[in-house]
């Protein structure tokens, strides 16, 4: 990295120029994406959906390379030390440039240093649910519940680190409650564990949470957006229920890594922005439960910096780390 930046200082006209020309000509090539979760996943899905799009857009195929492991931070880490020529992509969330960074102790790449921001996808909020058995029909008499009978209640995760973990801590940290964390293997566990009534409660995804709420295996007492669900209106948000400035929504979008021509990037943020309003991949959007958020760069890294200040507050009140 070092030498590649002395020689671009000491022979900048001839290569600016040259940087130029292929970012007018780019893409010539098939893009490699990186999705550092496993096939099936709906980050998975998402990155194959609006990869397909903007394979079209480009004119060049965007290929999808799976690299899981380690709540996102492996791929995320190759992602980083690809060369900067527009090549390699990695679709990117909570987890990998907010999350990740804070938990593990070592993650060897910085969420804005070592990528270039392009483009968010959408967010996602979650909807904290209960199962039917626990007596509250509110979040604040759930807080109530929970103060009457502290280390007593408990909530189910996917994991350490993941989302709806420290979800649940900033519940916890804003109620000023004592609940217990249950982590799982997965989401499938968690939300399973809480619907046969082992776990009291666990924040998941509306696609998933919404059809248990309507078969009546679970409650929901609030979701944790900005805004009401479109698909569910008649659920308030926690902000409604009575916790100021609880709102936590999980994110997808699209880096590159760092030092990528600025040309290249406002061309995929074109792309991005104009695949998230194909009907096919909003579609898929709207299945997934995600709110198409088209914009800048800019505004792509605001975002994750206001996301990973909150998240910092958290993880450090809560101490959750991983080694």
């Amino acid at each position: 990295m070092i030498s590649r930046r002395t020689f671009a200082i000491g022979a900048a006209p001839g290569v600016a120029a040259t940087v130029r020309a292929r970012a007018q000509s780019y893409p010539i090539k098939p893009v490699k994406l990186i999705v550092p979760f496993a096939a099936g996943g709906p980050a998975d899905v998402m990155a194959r959906v609006a990869g397909q799009r903007m394979s079209a857009i480009l004119g060049q195929n965007l290929i999808v390379e799976n690299r899981p492991g380690a709540g996102g931070t492996i791929g995320a880490r190759a992602a980083a030390q690809a060369e900067p020529d527009g090549y390699t992509l990695m679709l990117a969330n909570t987890s990998t440039l907010v999350i990740g960074p804070l938990v593990y102790r070592n993650v060897e790449y910085d969420p804005l240093k070592s990528f270039a921001l392009i483009a968010a996808f959408g967010t996602t909020s979650n909807i904290l649910v209960v199962n039917p058995q626990v007596p509250a029909r509110t979040v604040q008499e759930f807080i109530a519940l929970a103060r009457a009978q502290p280390g007593k209640l408990s909530y189910a995760s996917p994991g350490i680190g993941t989302p709806p973990h420290l979800i649940g801590e900033m519940l916890k940290l804003k109620a000023g409650i004592d609940l217990v964390h249950v982590p799982y293997k997965g989401g499938g566990q968690a939300i399973g564990d809480v619907v046969a009534g082992q776990v009291q409660m666990t924040f998941e995804n509306p696609s998933v949470s919404l059809p248990l709420v309507r078969a009546g295996k679970v409650r929901a007492l609030a979701a944790t957006g900005e805004t009401r669900n479109p698909e569910a209106p008649d659920i308030p948000t926690m902000i409604e229920a009575g916790i100021p400035d609880f709102v936590s929504v999980s994110f997808t979008g699209l880096v590159a890594p760092a030092g990528t021509p600025a040309a290249i990037v406002a061309r995929l943020n074109a792309a991005a922005n104009e695949s998230l309003a194909a009907p096919d991949v909003h579609g898929v959007l709207a299945k997934l439960a995600v709110e198409a958020r088209p914009g800048t760069p800019a505004e792509f890294a605001a975002f994750v910096t206001a996301e990973t200040d909150k998240w910092r507050a958290v993880v450090e009140a809560a101490k959750i780390r991983i080694e």
